[in-house]
């Protein structure tokens, strides 16, 4: 891989990836600190890495990364008590959106990625096994267990708001 072709890489895929790794997160600093060590590795490993795959490589570095990092948060166990909006009212929009976010935090890390990848960022299943490092069937099958449970979360009577 050339400079102007990773150059081309990060314009072209610096925003995806970052997006992807922050929907999981929900860490900006630390998703930024991922998407920064997945271009540096790219950029190690330049000589190896051929410009057609840099997509699956870049995303791959990133992914296992977060998996390394929340597996170290996971040991520290912070919690954080976040006090309630004292907002009278809230646009729709805005309860759509922690709906929809209280639903994916009912996944765990690998059902979470994959509903970002297949349908946040609209990744192949071919391309999401390469990143994940998981066969075709196993992504079909991880991405259908999740729908239906982010379906059974949405549709139940205490979470209609």
């Amino acid at each position: 891989m050339t400079e102007k072709a990773y150059n081309d890489c990060v314009n072209q895929y610096a925003d995806n990836v970052y997006r992807f790794i922050v929907k999981n997160l929900r860490h900006e600093e630390d998703a930024r600190d991922i998407v920064q060590t997945a271009f540096e590795k790219l950029w190690r490993n330049r000589e190896s890495v051929e410009p057609e795959k840099s997509k699956s490589y870049l995303f791959t570095v990133a992914y296992n990364q977060m998996i390394d990092h929340i597996r170290k948060n996971k040991r520290i166990q912070l919690k954080e008590d976040f006090a309630e909006d004292a907002r009278v009212q809230q646009s729709t929009n805005t309860n759509l959106k922690k709906v929809l976010m209280e639903a994916l935090n009912q996944l765990n890390e690998t059902q979470r990625s994959l509903v970002m990848l297949k349908d946040y960022e609209g990744y192949s299943y071919e391309e999401i096994g390469e990143i994940m490092a998981l066969n075709e069937s196993q992504v079909k099958v991880y991405l259908h267990r999740a729908r239906l449970t982010l379906r059974n979360y949405l549709v139940s009577a205490e979470n209609v708001r």
